[in-house]
């Protein structure tokens, strides 16, 4: 960073009084392959971007691993390539991060006491069979909102002290991938997560938004291994000179991946609903500052907590496994399509699909029905049926199981929806969204800005730091790219979801049973 470039102080107003336009945010985006660095100015545009991705480890069927040494040095490789380019002073930084996967370090020296277990990682699923087996789940859901499964970080704690070989010390240091690199950018001096982050653990209680004991004793956690929960909005520390930042960039913000989208989606008011369509799709529902009773088939988070807030936001969380997954199978497994890209303009070829329906239930079912032995099914091929056909049955199936979140959410909440903000790679397809728009009966909404995680974590950043001076402001300068109103029939909308659901039916708990 150039010595001629202005101060992050000078970023505060310009020669009019104004907000300065010039300033940036930087946004560490640590996603489960690679970590990503972006500018984002006043005006919610990337002014800079940079990418590396880092190794997956597989030591055996069902446990992936990250070595958390790896994530740290793509972090400081993306914020290399991408500080020296910019124009503008950074005023803040802000951070958004696979959920769940957990690091273990040693804070004498900041070493890794193991590799990191992911999210993704099944190891510990006799532990959570057991503890249902136990009766344990239902003081789980109601203290944390969440079930008992090897993805959320709590179990995975307790493999690595009692199974893994990890001492639980004085010097043990616990942390999802978060708090490892506020760690390591403040150059060991903040020790710390927020509630969107700890409500992912099975330690944080969802009322007081502090560690729980009993549960940290169900799970054998022990307390002074865990950080410090801190407002997602607010200044948790400043950069050390040995990043790629230098010294004294404040840490201002910070959200796990899903919320920070619900954010950057500008989902502000209870009732707004956001769905990334990944490989899978996670929808977020804003459902206010009261925490609500857990519902079947859902989960319940934090959302984020902001200083000038009376409470927490919380949000209903609803997981579909399978979304792009699908094209992905359409062009690697059945080589029906060469590019993903292709999906549209062939599943757009036919006016419909000919009564065929899919299931791309291929690793079980989540929300609403959370099957895992439900197996993918496609139902009323005929000799009619074509690559088209199959195209835009994978589409409609990615509506269909959108709208049995939205539909369980709504009536869970007992909230109208009005609209439905979209993101992620399969939000380009116009198709999917009208599809998406008649089934929901409501207009479906994609943005001009889709770097949408990266974008919440610099809002909580910016308005911890007075860049940006409210959610008022943030709203306005979250843009639409483009709206899709229903036009499809209503009852002709219906019935097809109904046929939808008959081929559900024939999918779940197919691999119970071989016989």
């Amino acid at each position: 960073m150039g010595s001629s470039r202005p101060t992050a102080s000078q970023a505060i107003t310009d020669s009019h009084g104004d907000r300065e336009r010039l300033g940036v945010v930087i946004a560490i985006d640590a996603g489960t392959t690679g970590v990503r660095a972006l500018a984002i100015g006043h005006d919610s545009r990337v002014h800079g971007i940079a990418y590396r991705e880092f190794p997956q480890y597989f030591p055996q069927p069902g446990w992936v691993e990250h070595d958390a040494e790896e994530i740290w040095e793509g972090v400081q490789a993306v914020l290399g390539e991408l500080i020296p380019a910019l124009e503008h002073p950074v005023v803040a930084v802000g951070i958004t991060n696979q959920r769940e996967t957990v690091v273990a370090w040693d804070r004498r020296t900041g070493t890794p006491r193991h590799r990191a277990i992911v999210w993704q990682d099944r190891r510990t699923a006799e532990f959570c069979e057991a503890l249902i087996d136990a009766g344990h789940l239902p003081l789980v859901r109601a203290r944390t909102g969440l079930g008992l499964d090897p993805y959320f970080s709590g179990t995975k704690m307790r493999w690595l002290s009692t199974v893994g070989g990890v001492v639980a010390d004085e010097h043990l240091a616990f942390g999802t991938i978060d708090t490892w690199l506020m760690w390591k950018l403040s150059g060991g001096t903040i020790f710390a997560t927020e509630p969107s982050n700890a409500s992912r653990t099975l330690l944080m209680n969802l009322r007081t938004l502090e560690w729980d004991p009993e549960l940290c004793d169900l799970f054998d956690v022990p307390l002074h291994t865990l950080p410090e929960i801190r407002p997602s909005s607010g200044r948790f520390g400043s950069t050390a000179d040995t990043t790629a930042l230098g010294a004294g960039v404040s840490i201002a913000g910070v959200a796990g991946d899903q919320q920070a989208a619900l954010f950057g989606q500008a989902c502000f008011e209870p009732g707004m609903i956001k769905n990334t369509y990944g490989t899978g799709s996670f929808l977020l529902m804003n459902v206010g500052n009261v925490c609500p009773e857990p519902v079947e088939g859902l989960l319940t988070t934090v959302a984020w907590t902001l200083d000038e807030d009376q409470g927490p936001t919380y949000a209903y969380e609803g997981s579909i496994f399978v979304t792009g997954a699908a094209i992905q199978w359409l062009r690697d497994g059945l080589g029906i399509i060469s590019n993903s890209a292709e999906i549209g303009p062939l599943a757009a070829s036919v006016e419909g699909t000919g009564d065929v329906f899919l299931v791309p239930a291929f690793a079980g079912l989540g929300s609403p029905w959370w099957d895992p032995y439900a197996r993918g099914t496609i139902v009323g091929i005929t000799r009619g049926t074509g690559r088209a056909e199959l195209a835009r049955a994978v589409v409609e199936s990615m509506a269909y199981q959108v709208r049995g979140v939205v539909d369980l959410m709504t009536a869970a909440a007992q909230l109208p929806l009005t609209e439905l903000r979209v993101d992620g790679g399969a939000s380009v397809m116009d198709l999917l969204l009208q599809l998406q728009a008649d089934q929901l009966g409501v207009a479906v909404t994609r943005p001009r800005m889709q770097e949408t995680t990266a974008l919440g974590a610099a809002y909580l950043a910016g308005l911890a730091e007075g860049f940006w001076t409210s959610r008022s402001e943030v709203s306005n300068a979250w843009v639409r790219d483009a709206t899709f109103d229903p036009v499809a029939d209503r009852s002709e909308a219906d019935r097809l979801y109904r046929r939808w659901l008959k081929a559900v039916d024939l999918s779940r708990g197919w691999a119970l049973n071989s016989e």
